[in-house]
């Protein structure tokens, strides 16, 4: 998998004592320009020595050490640009063994242990009952009630998303770039091939229990996941970006680690057709104007999915990225938990769905009169038909649709 890393990552390995570039240039994809730079670097270095006289008795050691400065360079970029690269593995068969699907080249032996099929054959059950509950009648739904928006190719946005890539995709299939956010940490997986049968199973069990919430009900319970990755070495939200790519029937084609605007990584994957581009940022969202929804808002307009965000947009704290969303939206799916109905104006058409059923203890002081008040019209707002914000149950369902006029 490939890295976008900068120089500092490496600066504080420590020096190689022996080193030959013939060995290092035979371990990298720069090893073809590693020689000619590793002599042009030795040659300027003599240089130094003969014209400012340094101490002689240091030269070897110190000339060794520059050019183990540069190999590592340039290994570094070697390993980080093709790590799914080694032993043959690319990055769609990871995606594919992680998910319970089957698998062909390097990893296929691992699809003959008894655990990674009882771990395809729950995944299979959990994801048969997914497609029948939900994915199904929100794709449906979205095509009779939002056709234009569903088929959008443009910008996709989810705030508050976490690894959640399944449901951006179900409601927006085709957009060409999906941003996710959140405070999830961006994660890793590491070389499968590496692993033996018994510690793949261990961390196929761990992944498969991080997301057991969102395949029961439809969202994540981040100390649930984050406490269930911890247990092996599957952390953060790339691996469950694999599972959902490979189980909606992408084809995962790159993965780029990035630094800008914030800590993320960028996935690139296509699904019978063009490529598209998956975003996930680990960032704070609270505070107003921050670097990342700068570099947001220069993606353009976009169509956007709030769910199970916590009411955060509902004070002051998170007005950067309320705002954020009226201003670059023309369309918002959401529930509840969203944006609240004061903060859109009259350039908003508002559809209301499903039912208002207040929530108690836990998010009661966010219930909103005015929500209520529109389901208790006579006649109500039309049926949702399938579960949709805090509640589980697909009669306790809320949407709402907001298209800009």
């Amino acid at each position: 998998m490939a890295k976008e890393k900068s120089a500092d990552r490496y600066k504080n390995i420590p020096a190689m004592q022996r080193c030959r570039s013939s060995n290092l240039a035979s371990t990298t994809r720069n090893g073809t320009w590693f020689q000619p730079i590793a002599w042009a670097a030795e040659s300027d270095f003599i240089f130094d020595y003969r014209h400012r006289g340094l101490n002689p008795r240091n030269f070897f050691e110190n000339m060794n050490r520059l050019i183990c400065k540069v190999a590592l360079a340039f290994a570094f970029a070697g390993v980080c640009a093709s790590a799914f690269g080694q032993n043959g593995v690319n990055v769609d068969e990871t995606a594919h063994l992680l998910a319970g699907v089957p698998v062909t080249g390097a990893l296929a032996s691992f699809t003959q242990n008894g655990g990674w099929q009882a771990h395809a054959a729950a995944m299979d059950k959990a994801w048969k009952t997914k497609e029948h509950f939900q994915l199904g009648p929100i794709a449906s739904w979205m095509s009779l009630h939002a056709g234009e928006y569903y088929s959008s190719s443009g910008t996709m946005y989810y705030m508050f998303s976490g690894p959640d890539f399944l449901y951006a995709y179900t409601f927006f299939p085709n957009a060409n770039t999906y941003i996710l956010a959140g405070l999830e940490p961006v994660g890793e997986v590491p070389d499968l091939s590496r692993m033996n049968p018994e510690m793949l199973n261990a961390n196929l069990d761990a992944l498969r229990s991080s997301m057991s919430t969102l395949l029961i009900t439809h969202y994540f319970v981040t100390e649930e996941m984050r406490s269930e990755l911890g247990r092996g070495n599957l952390g953060g939200t790339l691996p469950i970006l694999y599972v959902f790519l490979a189980r909606l029937g992408c084809t995962v084609l790159d993965t780029v680690y990035v630094h800008n605007p914030a800590e993320g990584v960028r996935i690139t994957f296509s699904h019978g057709g063009g490529s598209q581009t998956l975003y996930y940022f680990k960032t704070d969202l609270s505070g107003g104007n921050s670097a990342f929804l700068r570099w947001c808002a220069a993606r353009g307009p976009g169509v956007s999915l709030i769910k199970a965000a916590s009411y955060l947009m509902h004070g002051d704290g998170f007005s950067g990225v309320r705002d954020f969303l009226l201003e670059h939206s023309s369309f918002i799916v959401q529930d509840d938990s969203g944006i609240p109905l004061r903060a859109f104006n009259k350039g908003w058409a508002l559809e209301f769905y499903g039912s208002f059923v207040p929530h108690g203890e836990k998010f009661g002081k966010y219930d909103q009169q005015a929500l209520a008040e529109i389901y208790r019209r006579n006649p109500p707002p039309p049926e949702l038909g399938f579960a949709f914000g805090y509640w589980w149950q697909a009669e306790r369902g809320i949407l709402m649709l907001a298209r800009r006029k």
